[in-house]
């Protein structure tokens, strides 16, 4: 059985998904309300993973400086679209949700790597997340 948690972030990467993809044009909550009504998910997590979706995307540009800073030798635009959800998502958990330790938040980065990427995608949001994390303060 999946923690809330977990189905919330990994509702909030495929909105952050879906938005990426339309190239960013169209608001989240247009995103949101589309895949909300194709949905099966419960009101509440739906809700929470629109918010997390929301907050991500309204700090984009500052999260890519900060992981094109922590990922050595990768230039941002190299790195695959789910990876870079995924290590944005990471990287406002570590900045916001200071109450969750920061093991916590790789973890369940890694768990997203795992689900939506592909095989070497784990090890690289761990690499980059643990960096961050040491950037921040939080290891």
């Amino acid at each position: 059985m999946l923690r809330i948690e977990s189905k919330v972030r990994a509702r909030a990467l495929q909105l952050l998904y879906a938005w990426e993809s339309s190239g960013s044009l169209q608001p989240m909550d247009e995103v949101a309300r589309r895949a909300i009504s194709m949905s099966n998910g419960s009101g509440r997590e739906l809700e929470r993973a629109e918010d997390l979706a929301r907050k991500v995307a309204d700090r984009v540009e500052e999260f890519d400086g900060e992981i094109a800073d922590a990922a050595d030798n990768w230039r941002l635009e190299r790195v695959g679209l789910i990876e870079r959800i995924v290590l944005r998502i990471g990287l406002f958990e570590l900045k916001e949700c200071t109450d969750t330790p920061a093991p916590i938040v790789i973890d369940e980065a890694l768990r997203l790597a795992h689900w939506f990427g592909g095989t070497k995608t784990p090890q690289f949001v761990n690499g980059v997340l643990d960096r961050l994390a040491r950037t921040n303060n939080r290891l």
